[in-house]
């Protein structure tokens, strides 16, 4: 993770900061050694502004310049390590990774975040402190911790990023960001053309024929005749010159979807329905087997 820091370095790193709270990214990782594997410690990260200025990016010489004082400090945060506190032997046995940090811009925020101001530069720190079991611990607090601050680690927070080159490293690099890489055709490759243009469009009311205005008497009346009147006939094949006449295929209605109820008056939509007309098989205009009407 330390080279990927550092490549995220060398272009300006930026971090996202939401009201509901943001992951970081490259996550923040360490490997301890040296300490004693039966005493208890506890880890934790603060961040500090490292200067007093508001920047702005300049998109045409693609740099952060200063744009004015600083915003007044955000309220002063830490985030232990969920594991905390813990033997020595367990934080040396694997890399330890602060991957439940998040960070905010939310002043309000009640969920233990990070606080930090957008358009503002920090630097995290990583501190390490020994859980003393002596009864006047207090008077040795300041031998019982040790702070490290890694300067390829330092971030601009933005709500956005502004530097292209920095969102296209992140999409690359982080693997929870796969929905924003090239989209992957193989899972389009098994659906049939039929299958696609079978779904219901939702095409023009003239498209759904209006409620009869009379029955006769005695005819039936079921709920797939309206489904059945919709239904268009298929044109009967014509054979090429020289050639005997095809059979015509027995005609077959459309079926209605599972569940619908077809004799039911139309409701009055609140919103009009959108008329683009469904594709062919070719790219062509294809004719709507029935659609949904406003009354």
């Amino acid at each position: 993770m330390g080279s990927l820091w550092e490549e995220f370095n060398r272009l300006g790193t930026e971090m996202i900061v939401t009201k509901a709270g943001r992951r970081m990214f490259p996550t923040f990782q360490v490997k301890l050694s040296g300490l004693d594997p039966l005493a208890d410690y506890v880890l934790l990260m603060d961040f500090i502004p490292l200067d007093d200025k508001r920047y702005r990016y300049a998109f045409h010489s693609s740099s952060w310049l200063a744009a004015g004082r600083a915003d007044p400090a955000a309220p002063g945060r830490v985030h232990f390590h969920p594991d905390s506190p813990a033997k020595g032997a367990q934080w040396m046995r694997q890399i330890v990774s602060f991957d439940k940090l998040k960070l905010t811009n939310n002043l309000l925020d009640d969920n233990g975040h990070i606080i930090l101001n957008s358009m503002h530069r920090y630097q995290p720190r990583f501190h390490v402190v020994f859980v003393d079991p002596r009864r006047d611990s207090e008077r040795f607090a300041h031998q019982n911790f040790k702070s490290f601050s890694f300067p390829e680690t330092q971030f601009m927070a933005v709500t956005a990023y502004q530097n292209h080159r920095i969102t296209q490293l992140k999409i690359a690099s982080n693997p929870f960001a796969k929905g924003f890489r090239d989209g992957d055709p193989e899972p389009w490759c098994g659906v049939a053309a039929g299958s696609l243009l079978g779904a219901v469009p939702r095409a023009r009311a003239t498209a759904l024929p209006s409620r009869p205005e009379k029955q006769e008497k005695g005819a039936p009346h079921s709920r797939g005749a309206l489904a059945t009147a919709v239904s268009p006939q298929p044109a009967p094949p014509v054979a090429p010159p020289g050639f005997p006449e095809l059979p015509t295929p027995p005609f077959q209605p459309l079926a209605c979807p599972p569940g619908v109820y077809v004799g039911a008056k139309p409701r009055t939509l609140p919103y009009p329905l959108p008329t683009f007309p469904p594709l062919g098989t070719y790219g062509t205009a294809a004719a709507p087997a029935f659609g949904y009407g406003q009354q």
